[in-house]
C-alpha cells in the first residue's frame, strides 16, 4: 500500500495555500512534525480493523500519520470550513480509506459512526477537549480506545490517582470507566502556533465491564458536588445532592470528615450507589 503522505505537499505549504492560520476561538494548535504525529498514531495500536475516528484534523498532520500507520477506515470530523478544501487531496490520496465529515464533533453519535472496534485518535481542540471526552465516556461501551492529546495539566488530571495534586472530578470519571495511561509529553514548541503550555498524549481504554459500583450519570452528580467545593468536607459538600447526608455516608461507608481528593474510585462508586438507593432511581 502506498503511503499517501509521499504524494502530498508539505503541511506548511497547505496551511499557506488555504489560509489556515490557527484560530484561537477554535482552540487550534497544529502539530506539523510527522515523526511526532506518527508516534501518536502508532500508540493507538492496530488500525487495520474497525474504524478510526479523528476529531479536528485541521490541515491534516495527524491524519496523514493515521493513514500511514495503516488505518483501513478513517472518519475525520472537522468543524472549520476552511480546512475542508485543504483536506480534500488527502481524501483522494487515501484511496477510499478516508471519509471527511464537516460537522460539530460534540453532536456526532459515535455509537453508530462506523464498524467496530472504534478507536478515537485526536489532537483535541483546547476549548472543547474535556466536553468531548466526557461525552465519549458516556458512550464508552461503543469505543475500543481513545488516544488523545490535551494540555499537559488536563492529561495529568485524567490519569491522576487519589491523594495526588491533580486528582479531581475528571480523574474519577475517566478512571471509573477506563484504564488510563499517560503516554508522553509534547513541548509547546512542537506546535504552530506554540501554545503557552506543553501538551501530552493519554490513552483511555474502556473496561468491558466497569469494575466499580455506580452509574455514570449519578457519578457525574456526586463528583460535581464533591469537587465543586473541594476545600469542604464531604459531609458539607454533598449536602447539595438533596438526600439525608447521614444516610448517604452510612450506606456508602465513607467518612464524612474526609475531603473529595482522598476518596478512591470505588469510594465514589459506593457514594453513587447510596445516592441511587436514597433517591429510589
Amino acid at each position: 500500500m502506498n503511503d499517501p503522505v509521499q504524494f502530498l505537499p508539505p503541511l506548511r505549504d497547505v496551511i499557506a495555500e488555504h489560509g489556515l492560520a490557527a484560530r484561537k476561538g477554535l482552540g487550534q494548535h497544529f502539530l506539523l512534525d510527522l515523526n511526532l504525529t506518527l508516534k501518536i498514531a502508532r500508540a493507538a495500536g492496530d488500525l487495520t480493523v474497525g474504524t478510526t475516528v479523528e476529531v479536528g484534523p485541521g490541515p491534516g498532520g495527524l491524519t496523514r500519520a493515521i493513514l500511514t500507520a495503516g488505518a483501513d477506515r478513517l472518519i475525520a470530523i472537522e468543524k472549520d470550513e476552511r480546512c475542508i478544501a485543504a483536506l480534500a487531496p488527502l481524501v483522494d490520496a487515501a484511496g477510499g480509506r478516508m471519509t471527511l465529515l464537516n460537522e460539530d464533533a460534540l453532536k456526532v453519535d459515535y455509537r453508530v459512526i462506523g464498524a467496530p472496534p472504534i478507536k478515537i485518535i485526536s489532537n483535541l481542540p483546547y476549548n472543547v477537549g474535556t466536553p468531548l471526552l466526557v461525552g465519549w465516556l458516556e458512550k464508552a461501551e461503543a469505543i475500543s480506545s481513545m488516544t488523545l492529546m490535551f494540555q499537559k495539566e488536563v492529561a495529568e488530571r485524567i490519569t491522576a490517582r487519589p491523594g495526588t495534586d491533580h486528582y479531581g472530578r475528571l480523574s474519577v470519571l475517566c478512571n471509573w470507566r477506563c484504564r488510563t495511561d499517560y503516554l508522553f509529553t509534547l513541548p509547546a514548541r512542537a506546535f504552530t502556533p506554540p501554545p503557552k503550555v506543553d501538551s501530552a498524549v493519554v490513552q483511555l481504554t474502556p473496561y468491558d465491564e466497569v469494575p466499580y459500583p455506580g452509574r455514570m450519570d449519578l457519578l457525574q452528580r456526586v463528583t460535581a458536588a464533591a469537587f465543586g467545593q473541594r476545600r469542604k468536607t464531604l459531609r458539607r459538600s454533598l449536602k447539595q445532592l438533596g438526600v439525608p447526608i447521614d444516610a448517604l455516608l452510612e450506606r456508602s461507608g465513607i467518612d464524612g470528615s474526609l475531603r473529595a481528593e482522598t476518596i478512591d474510585i470505588e469510594g465514589f462508586g459506593r457514594l453513587t450507589e447510596a445516592l441511587e438507593a436514597l433517591q429510589g432511581t
